[in-house]
């Protein structure tokens, strides 16, 4: 573990904390939002556009970060306005509102990520890159074993009683805000020539990027844009006739398999190569899709969680780590960036189009349409792909 620094550990402290406020908050998510009114296509609609705020915010604030050289400004906003958006979703139950609320939350994960990963990038090698995401990734996920944990004993004690919990939520979020004070900006990060930036002014990284960065993203995005929201999955175990505890449980689960293979798979990407572990995941990914297709059983549904576990341990810090392999360091976070902004559009499409189909003909079509599109996706990565810069 020498090749986690201090930042590092502080860094993954803050992600901790407010992966924990959110992730209490995420498993009963679609609960309430239809306890309120929400339709199950108006909770994708909700998730999408939440998503595609996250992923614009990312390429604009990450291309602000490399040109003026400064990383922990953007740490410290972003981690502030997802803290203060959680009571805001217990007060209030206009669907617009709502949607500001959730917005907001996703418009600081956008401020913060880009620069947030180029100071992991920077505190790594390239032997390194996906043991530190990997275990960054760990330490954020096990907030969200955390979270859901204490929302289950919450909900045990007072059941349906979702905004209190809201107003819970906000406490580890503060936490992660006075953590990120503690972040110090590198020595190497300087202030550079300050140039006109607007808001899709990251999107002119295509063009000046490598042939091996274009290559990734491209795989990376088409597997985006056929993967849909956890909410999802989530509904899908509710529809089964399953309480709320148990729902809550087996999300909890999922984190913790997530949480406990992040770094065991970060250091064997390492070891082996970011590309074959990837592709890994993204077979998993196929797997488990496949299986939701018709699973109606507890036991069926803690297998496929315990393997949609693997796949994002196997997939999540690894592609950013990926990312960060096959372009040029000065541009870590504008390369980040600009693949989270297209990301949030194919996200956004992903759940409205997942909502609609399991609106219009039911759970089944929309995950075996997932399940199918990822193969080719698979392919794409097997027979394209190289692994390092083109």
């Amino acid at each position: 573990m020498k090749f986690i620094s201090k930042t590092v550990w502080i860094l993954s402290i803050v992600s901790l904390c407010t992966d924990l406020a959110s992730e209490m908050l995420y498993p009963i998510m679609p609960i309430y939002l239809k306890s309120i009114g929400f339709s199950i296509f108006l909770i994708g609609i909700l998730e999408g556009i939440a998503e595609a705020t996250a992923g614009l915010s990312k390429g604009y604030f990450g291309k602000q970060s490399d040109l003026t050289g400064k990383r922990v400004p953007f740490v410290r906003i972003g981690y502030l306005l997802s803290a203060v958006s959680k009571p805001m979703m217990a007060v209030f139950v206009n669907p617009f509102l709502i949607f500001f609320a959730r917005t907001t939350d996703r418009f600081g994960k956008g401020i913060r990520t880009g620069a947030r990963d180029a100071i992991l990038s920077d505190e790594s090698t390239r032997e390194t890159k996906a043991s530190v995401f990997g275990f960054h990734r760990s330490m954020d996920t096990m907030g969200a074993v955390l979270g859901p944990l204490i929302a289950l004993i919450f909900l045990y004690y007072n059941p349906e009683n979702y905004r209190i919990l809201f107003m819970i939520a906000f406490v580890p979020g503060i936490i992660a805000v006075l953590f990120s004070f503690l972040i110090k900006e590198s020595d190497n990060s300087k202030s550079v020539q300050r140039k006109k930036n607007s808001f899709f002014t990251f999107f002119n990284y295509w063009k000046e990027s490598n042939t091996g960065y274009k290559q990734l993203i491209i795989g990376l995005l088409v597997f985006a844009l056929f993967n849909s929201s956890d909410v999802f999955l989530i509904l899908k175990v509710k529809q089964s006739g399953i309480d709320d505890s148990y729902v809550i449980g087996i999300y909890i689960f999922y984190n913790l398999i997530y949480a406990l293979f992040s770094l065991p798979l970060g250091i064997l990407a390492d070891k082996i190569g970011v590309k074959k572990v990837f592709i890994l995941g993204l077979t998993i990914f196929m797997i488990v899709y496949f299986g939701m297709s018709f699973a109606t059983k507890p036991i069926q549904f803690i297998v496929l969680f315990f393997l949609y576990g693997v796949f994002s341990a196997a997939t999540e810090g690894i592609s950013k780590a990926w990312i960060t392999l096959v372009s040029d360091k000065k541009d870590t976070a504008t390369a980040i960036g600009l693949f989270s902004g297209i990301q949030s559009l194919c996200a956004f499409t992903a759940s409205s189009i997942t909502g609609l189909i399991w609106y219009s003909y039911g759970g089944t079509a929309a995950f075996l349409i997932t399940a199918i599109t990822s193969l080719f996706v698979i392919l794409y990565f097997s027979l394209v792909i190289t692994q390092s810069k083109n």
